[in-house]
């Protein structure tokens, strides 16, 4: 036979084993007893801690933003006590939690606060929406304080107190020019639940690290992972590109 022809129909063989050994391989880590649907679950994991800590890191930005830009914007000489006290309280925290590593304060939640706990995903929902929580305050506090202390004090000549200006006036406007950095931020906070698997929270990663040590192969399942990660992304990526024009629109009118 012709050695180059020999050696092509070795390579088309070899080719052919390589795609079906592949195949073996994903078919073992997505198709084989129904495991695509241990990826689901731990994707339904994923998107409800996301969802907690995201309501939680909000809630506790909100508030953090609202008492420290209460503070900055005292006016000179009639500085209240007990504002200055809680602005501290606000500012130690801010500080320790964006100046330490979130994979240590899950650990230090997991193992240490709520070491007798067995519900690791809710306590590793709780550490993101904690962590969050700072980032959220600094790019609320940042909107607010970016706006013209006027709108501030027209709304107090309307009769206004504080919050309800914050509330009716401030806030409302600072939202839009915060919503690409609250998106951002958000981002992060859904690619951060894949650490919650190191306090045993049993999201995405942690099923796949499951499948790897049944099928002791590793590049499928994490590929996978990737993928449902990265189309997530993308999702709320354009749900969010969508809010921005919408409000773009609304600016217009």
């Amino acid at each position: 036979m012709n050695p180059t022809a020999l050696y092509e129909s070795f390579s088309a063989l070899e080719e052919q084993t390589a795609l079906q050994e592949a195949y073996i391989r994903f078919y073992k880590a997505w198709f084989y007893e129904d495991r695509w649907l241990t990826y689901f679950n731990g994707l339904g994991t994923t998107i409800k801690v996301t969802v907690l800590a995201l309501l939680l890191g909000v809630a506790l930005g909100l508030v953090v933003a609202t008492i420290r830009t209460a503070h900055d914007q005292q006016r000179p000489g009639r500085h209240n006590f007990f504002l200055g006290i809680v602005n501290f309280i606000c500012k130690i925290y801010v500080t320790v939690i964006r100046g330490t590593p979130m994979m240590v304060q899950l650990m230090i939640m997991g193992f240490v606060i709520f070491k007798t706990s067995r519900n690791f995903t809710m306590v590793g929902a709780l550490a993101l929406g904690i962590n969050s929580g700072a980032y959220v305050a600094e790019i609320i506090r940042g909107g607010l304080m970016s706006l013209d202390i006027g709108q501030s004090e027209a709304g107090r000549s309307l009769g206004l107190n504080y919050l309800d200006t914050m509330r009716f006036i401030v806030i409302p406007q600072a939202f839009k020019a915060i919503l690409p950095s609250l998106g951002n931020e958000f981002i992060v906070l859904l690619k951060d639940t894949s650490l919650i698997s190191v306090i045993g929270g049993k999201e995405i990663v942690y099923y796949a690290q499951a499948i790897i040590t049944k099928t002791y192969e590793a590049m499928y399942p994490l590929y996978i992972t990737a993928l449902m990660y990265l189309i997530m992304v993308l999702i709320f990526s354009w749900l969010q590109g969508k809010l921005e024009r919408r409000l773009r629109q609304s600016d217009r009118r």
